[in-house]
């Protein structure tokens, strides 16, 4: 068993290595056809851009993006500054440089990787799917029976920020860094994914066709690995199905075959405020240009967010978005499993915690009701500060960096819901909900408990659960998601997810006094 994991790893080495190489392979020549039809659907109007890319782009041959790609920012730097000098506004091109460079170079890759997309499929996310399985599947006879199974998980290197997570860490953020900041590196990327784009949407895929795709491959991989370890546990098996079954249909499938039948891109089970953009102009206009399917759509976004999601977390607790539905979750219960025992539980993270994401929720609603304003207003400013500039720096802080690059790729060093425990505005709001007025608690059997402490070395958002189940005190905070891994690691049952009435809820357990007056009626009482 152990030769066909090892095999496996090093097919899954090789298919993520030729993967890895794509970014610095691959041979582009743009025709004057394909640099015409993206004038004509762009609407650009910069002579001086489109002379200096004929004559500098158009019909030459560039080995790799790292020669293709300055020469196109080049030229639209150089445009765009001289009509800002001249204040010909209509003339500048607002499309980002990178992104520029991405629209261009994807008709103008050629050679083998462009003609032979289903072999270079199977050589990278073939050989990776196929290498994942065989190091995961052996697992169900080596772990021997059903029961709790992390045992030396802190003397493994991958598990313990040893150079192995290091190296994920490093790979992680460099993946993000691509895909938001140098989208054309990831062009040869697309090619694989493209006949697979083309029959969901009709269109030759991008670079977040390629990570939508990706999200779902690793999901499904990491969530067989989550079948076999937590297989005693009916609880884990029925969530993680859920999860996958959301972000495949859901953000995938269904958002692509709407692009098919002429409709907006749209993930029905994302609300605001983690949609952050969905009240952004560009967003309200389509949505009010698409007919009943937009109008349609905006009234589920506002329905989602006000009732929906307040009337669930009454009844089930944040778990039923968290940990059943999201694809952040989701990908953090998969892909990040192997690494929530490093969420830190000390106190001077949970004050960063209570700070850091409700201040994160407050930017989400200030930045969407300058929006709002902006849009009824048909102003662009409020209190003479730009309403784009503030749905920029949230974008690029929150939604790129914070969202992305570190909430995912600080996976094997921080543990697996950075993002979510400290950056998502949309936990934030279900926590307040959670916190006061919701049905959903985790009890505790203190007589039972041995303070092994799995509980709380597993408690992905830092909770120490050891420390309630000791006194006997339900567990009712904001930050739970609801996970129920410290339910499923602890060899005594003592934690138990229930929804149940309100009265009876919180039950702090005080200190009794031998001198405090109301001590026989606080015992009646409990």
């Amino acid at each position: 068993m152990k030769t066909i994991k090892n095999s496996g790893l090093l097919l899954f080495l090789a298919g993520l290595g030729i993967f890895i190489s794509l970014i610095f392979i691959g041979t582009f020549e743009l025709t004057q056809a394909s640099f015409d039809q993206i004038v004509q659907e762009k609407g650009i109007k910069s002579g001086i851009f489109l002379k200096e890319i004929e004559k500098n782009v158009v019909g030459r041959d560039f080995n790799g993006m790292l020669a293709l790609s300055p020469k196109i920012g080049e030229a639209l730097e150089h445009a765009n500054a001289q009509y800002r000098r001249k204040k010909e506004y209509d003339k500048v091109i607002y499309t980002k440089t990178h992104d520029m460079a991405e629209l261009l170079a994807k008709p103008a890759g050629n050679g083998f990787l462009v003609e032979h997309k289903g072999l270079m499929w199977f050589l990278t996310f073939g050989l990776g799917i196929l290498g994942a399985l065989l190091f995961i599947l052996p697992n169900v006879i080596l772990l021997g029976n059903k029961g709790i199974k992390n045992d030396g998980i802190y003397h493994q290197n991958a598990t313990n920020r040893g150079w192995m997570a290091w190296l994920v860490f490093i790979f992680l953020v460099a993946f993000y860094l691509i895909l938001y900041f140098r989208p054309e590196y990831s062009v040869n990327w697309t090619y694989l994914v493209d006949p697979i784009s083309e029959r969901l949407s009709g269109n030759p895929a991008g670079h977040w066709f390629v990570y939508g795709f990706m999200y779902c491959v690793v999901m499904t991989v990491m969530a067989i690995r989550m079948y076999i370890k937590y297989r005693h546990n009916l609880y884990q098996i029925v969530r993680t199905t859920s999860v996958l079954f959301f972000q495949i249909v859901f953000a995938f499938l269904i958002p692509e075959i709407m692009v098919r039948l002429q409709m907006p891109y749209y993930d029905f089970k994302n609300a605001f405020p983690l949609d952050y953009d969905f009240f952004f102009q560009w967003n309200l206009k389509e949505l009010l240009n698409s007919g009943g399917i937009g109008l349609f759509i905006l009234f589920w976004g506002i329905a989602l967010t006000l009732l929906i999601v307040p009337i669930m977390v009454y009844f089930f607790g944040k778990r039923w978005y968290c940990s059943w539905v999201c694809g952040c979750g989701g990908l953090a219960e998969t892909l990040g499993d192997p690494y929530r025992q490093h969420s830190s539980k000390s106190l001077f993270s949970w004050k960063v915690e209570r700070w850091l994401i409700h201040c994160v929720l407050l930017f989400a609603l200030v930045m969407t009701g300058m929006t709002l304003y902006s849009f009824f207003t048909e102003s662009s400013t409020v209190l003479g500060i730009k309403t784009s500039g503030i749905q920029n720096a949230y974008s690029l802080m929150i939604g790129a960096i914070f969202a992305g690059v570190i909430g995912t790729g600080f996976y094997p060093i921080f543990g697996n819901r950075v993002w979510c425990r400290f950056g998502c505005p949309l936990a934030a709001y279900l926590g307040f909900v959670q916190r006061f007025k919701s049905r959903f608690r985790i009890t505790t059997n203190g007589g039972q408990c041995i303070s092994c402490g799995n509980c709380s070395t597993y408690c992905e958002q830092g909770i120490d659960v050891r420390a309630y189940a000791q006194k006997g005190e339900n567990i009712i905070r904001s930050s739970c998601v609801g996970c129920g891994i410290c339910a499923a690691v602890c060899p005594r049952g003592v934690l138990k997810l229930e929804n149940g009435p309100l009265k009876g809820r919180i039950n702090p357990t005080e200190i009794l006094l031998g001198n405090d007056v109301n001590l026989m009626e606080l015992v009646n009482t409990k």
